[in-house]
């Protein structure tokens, strides 16, 4: 038992398995799609629970039809939803979320109560011989992404070995094409060194330059109205982008900002991002009050300490048209 324990503790620091304070993680469905049941502890909050499962704690509290102002109480049981931010069925990376298979139920079945999950990887993740199930068995439907590391519990024998045996994946750094700087986008080139270079280095102050003079300055009212009303500089050039390639990706994402001095008087719009070509233009909106942008991706923030728990940045102008008002962590919903 001895030599198990530190294969144990490798493995589960590398593959990011861990078990919260409730045990296993036991998904459930309802109303308002897949979640979890969380029991609060003392000293737990929607912000801190919130953290621990990847999920802002406005969403939270609005999912459980909470009023954050409130707080919450030891005992009570609140549901967490899983969703394309903090939930994967797609790659077998994160902690196990489990289904209690019923009565009757095969694998089809299973697939289709939870999200519809490919049948090849309900079977590699349970290591099925056949597609035989028992009722009263527990699957591996999904894994949950956290935000922070949960609370560890004593795992199972059978976990023990099932975590020792794992080995790890070779990591594949994805190839992203260098953008092709347009001459009518030229301002874009020096935004791009100016920005990632700021949030490699979030304590140094920006720099702030001047913008660049024009012959036929845009009035302050249809400054503002573009920039208010969603359009944006890149709408056009999103429009043109989707006939080549139609809108194929939706996503709902945690964003933060970065600061530039560009943006609000011209309506050009940026972001950061992982996985997507630079250059590329993304349909932004906020699902609080259905406001929408065009920004354009600059570059990626992955290896980025300060961009922990982020799946995007936008720039401070993006975010200021949004009327986003938490400029530390918020949702977002993007297409592209």
């Amino acid at each position: 038992m001895k030599n198990l324990l530190p294969v144990l503790l490798i493995s589960i620091a590398w593959t990011g398995i861990s078990y919260s304070q409730q045990g296993q993680l036991i998904v459930k469905s309802g109303d308002k799609g897949l979640h979890l049941d969380h029991t609060v502890v003392a000293k737990e909050g929607f912000f801190s629970i919130g953290r621990s499962y990847n999920v802002h704690p406005k969403h939270l509290a609005s999912y459980n039809d909470l009023d954050i102002n409130k707080g919450l109480n030891i005992g009570q049981t609140i549901h967490i939803p899983l969703t394309d931010t903090n939930f994967s069925q797609q790659a077998g990376k994160g902690i196990p979320v489990y289904y209690r298979v019923g009565d009757k139920e095969g694998l089809m079945k299973v697939s289709n109560a939870n999200n519809g999950v490919k049948l090849q990887s309900l079977r590699d993740w349970n290591k099925l011989p056949n597609d035989n199930i028992k009722a009263g068995s527990r699957l591996i439907v999904g894994f949950l992404v956290p935000g922070e590391a949960v609370a560890v519990s004593n795992p199972s024998k059978e976990e023990i070995k099932k975590v020792s045996e794992e080995k790890p994946v070779a990591k594949t750094e994805p190839v992203v094409e260098k953008p092709v700087v347009k001459k009518e986008d030229a301002p874009d080139k020096q935004i791009i060194k100016e920005e990632i270079k700021k949030t490699d280095t979030p304590e140094q102050k920006p720099v702030v330059k001047e913008e660049p003079k024009r012959t036929q300055p845009v009035p302050v009212k249809q400054q503002v109205t573009a920039s208010m009303s969603g359009q944006g500089y890149f709408k056009a050039h999103f429009d043109q982008q989707v006939k080549q390639q139609p809108v194929s990706k939706t996503e709902t994402v945690t964003s933060g900002i970065f600061r530039t001095s560009y943006g609000l008087p011209d309506a050009k719009y940026y972001m950061l991002t992982d996985g997507v070509v630079p250059g590329t233009i993304i349909r932004i909106i906020n699902p609080e009050n259905n406001r929408t942008i065009y920004a354009k991706v600059l570059g990626e923030m992955s290896g980025i300490r300060q961009n922990k728990g982020l799946d995007i940045r936008i720039s401070e102008a993006a975010a200021i048209t949004l009327g986003i008002t938490d400029m530390e962590k918020f949702i977002l919903k993007m297409n592209y």
